[in-house]
């Protein structure tokens, strides 16, 4: 039951715009954040939902959203809901009220005291009409969003979610970053959940889309009819096309589960010589979780690992990272094949390059990039894939040219409009981008006359360090501005076109990412000539 509680310390709800303080609550073993929601001073959660990142350390606007300094989720101060991906999990907002010289929090105590609350779910599907039906296809972070943003927005029709991954949503980014396997640990939700919201969950694989009679056909022979249709199918892990990397055993990729669990197996008691082709961001990650008790190397065609996406001397700095772990890297190197083991010539038992350097390796995991999921409409006459086998969609992520059919996630390729994007067409695969187009979707079948909002794209990387990044370099940039201490590990990198900063990335320097989303976001982030000057991003304020 509601009650007051008084704050400890705090004598005043006179906040200014952007002012949030973390205050204890009295006879509570609890703490609220006291902010200024746009205008108005109230309580809410003090940890960030998605892993419980200090919100008094984040981002909060003059508009009264609140951006988490890890991850980017954001949050709307005034509500409680989520703004931005990842947070799943809303925060429970609170009254404040000014008497005698103290401030009174309004509140349940639990509700208090668990600073986060699930989002409205809750649905009973009782003879709904066809008319009303969404075949979700694909289990990630995209169609989770696009399920609980259905339901939180009060639509009640039935909700069937098909996927052949074997288990419900997980957190994906554990995969690489930790080699997680624990599905308890893993998955957002648990069954009890989606039976909650009367969302039908299907493990299975679809093979094909009747667009014409509108149904989904899987791959042990039923179908699925819709009105609404999201495909939100992902990434499949790109092979090489080189000798003995398709035919030899402990040759992996890492996409899933079994994939982490293969690899952890294969590791064994350590002491593997474990060989990572390519330096991407899930190379990179997979090294510096598996560097301790092991032989790590990795191999890549660029000068520094993420050249493309950081720069060289970005690139430097996080090779420098990981080395400090004890991987060996061989850059501007080229793969020619794999070889079989002496001791089992089942297995892999070395790698070697053009240069004939050979690596000898127990284990080989590739990092080579994905390529949309969408194999089951590659004979679809009706549907068009661009090149790289995405689908074009609008800034509601409905498929050009298909009516009522979504695609979000890895398969999408989607007008941007953020800084230097100009609508130019992108296809970002990052967590949270996946989960917001997830929930653009949600919010344009229920709302199909609003207008989408444009998110910053973020996320974020371990590399010996956490990596922050946000906005979008997919077109190019042309210069680069570095500020901070790289040496200490403090550092913010700003990637520009023209005077347009189009990207930024930062290790050590939280909040800084989250400043950049909120002003990419308003359109308000300042000139290259400004930063190159020296002008520090966390010196302008709250934005506004």
């Amino acid at each position: 039951m509601a009650q007051e509680y008084k704050l400890k310390g705090i004598t005043s709800l006179d906040l200014q715009p952007g002012e949030k303080h973390e205050v204890e609550v009295e006879g509570l073993d609890a703490k609220v954040l006291l902010l200024n929601a746009a205008g108005k001073t109230q309580a809410i959660g003090p940890r960030c939902t998605h892993y419980g990142a200090p919100l008094v350390k984040g981002v909060l606007g003059h508009n009264g959203k609140l951006t988490c300094p890890w991850h980017g989720a954001c949050f709307n101060t005034t509500t409680g809901d989520i703004e931005n991906a990842p947070a799943l999990d809303v925060l429970p907002v609170f009254k404040a009220t000014e008497r005698d010289g103290a401030v009174y929090i309004t509140g349940d105590a639990e509700t208090i005291k668990a600073g986060h609350r699930k989002p409205k779910f809750k649905c009973k599907v009782a003879g709904a009409p066809l008319s009303d039906k969404v075949v979700v296809v694909g289990g990630g972070s995209g169609a989770l969003a696009a399920v609980e943003g259905l339901r939180e927005l009060g639509f009640s029709g039935p909700v069937t979610v098909i996927t052949n991954e074997g288990y419900l949503p997980i957190d994906r980014p554990k995969l690489s970053k930790t080699l997680m396997t624990d599905l308890n640990k893993l998955q957002w939700r648990d069954a009890e959940w989606f039976k909650s919201g009367d969302v039908d969950f299907v493990q299975d694989e679809v093979v094909g889309v009747d667009f014409g009679s509108k149904t989904v056909k899987t791959k042990s022979g039923q179908q699925y009819p819709y009105t609404r249709l999201v495909l939100a199918t992902g990434g499949t892990p790109k092979l090489l096309p080189l000798q003995g990397f398709q035919v030899l055993g402990n040759v992996f990729t890492l996409r899933n589960v079994r994939d982490a669990k293969n690899i952890k197996e294969a590791i064994g008691e350590k002491g593997k010589k474990i060989v990572i082709i390519g330096s991407s961001f899930i190379g990179m990650e997979l090294a510096a979780c598996t560097a301790d008790g092991n032989d790590v190397t990795i191999i890549g065609m660029e000068k520094v690992p993420l050249e493309r996406v950081l720069g060289e001397r970005v690139g430097a700095i996080v090779r420098k990272n990981i080395e400090s772990k004890g991987v060996k890297f061989y850059m501007s190197a080229g793969v020619e094949k794999a070889e079989p083991s002496t001791a089992d010539p089942s297995k892999v038992g070395s790698v070697h390059l053009k240069d004939g350097t050979k690596l000898d390796a127990d284990i080989v995991i590739l990092g080579v990039g994905v390529s949309p999921a969408t194999e089951y409409l590659k004979e679809n006459s009706v549907v068009r894939l661009e090149d790289d086998g995405s689908l074009k969609v609008d800034e509601n992520f409905s498929v050009v040219g298909l009516k009522d059919v979504y695609a979000i996630g890895d398969i999408a390729s989607y007008p941007y409009h953020g800084p230097g994007g100009d609508g130019k067409y992108v296809r970002i695969e990052h967590y949270n981008v996946a989960q917001n187009a997830g929930r653009t979707a949600a919010n344009h079948i229920v709302h199909p006359n609003l207008q989408p909002e444009f998110f910053t794209p973020v996320f974020w990387s371990a590399l010996g360090a956490q990596l922050r990044y946000c906005g979008n370099s997919y077109h190019g940039w042309d210069d680069l501005i570095l500020q901070g201490e790289p040496d200490q590990g403090k550092w913010v990198a700003y990637y520009t076109k023209g005077e347009t900063v189009v990207a930024m990335a930062s290790m050590g320097k939280d909040p800084a990412m989250a400043q950049c989303a909120q002003m990419m976001q308003l359109n308000k982030m300042p000139s290259k000539s400004q930063l190159k000057d020296g002008l520090d991003i966390l010196s302008l304020g709250p934005p506004q």
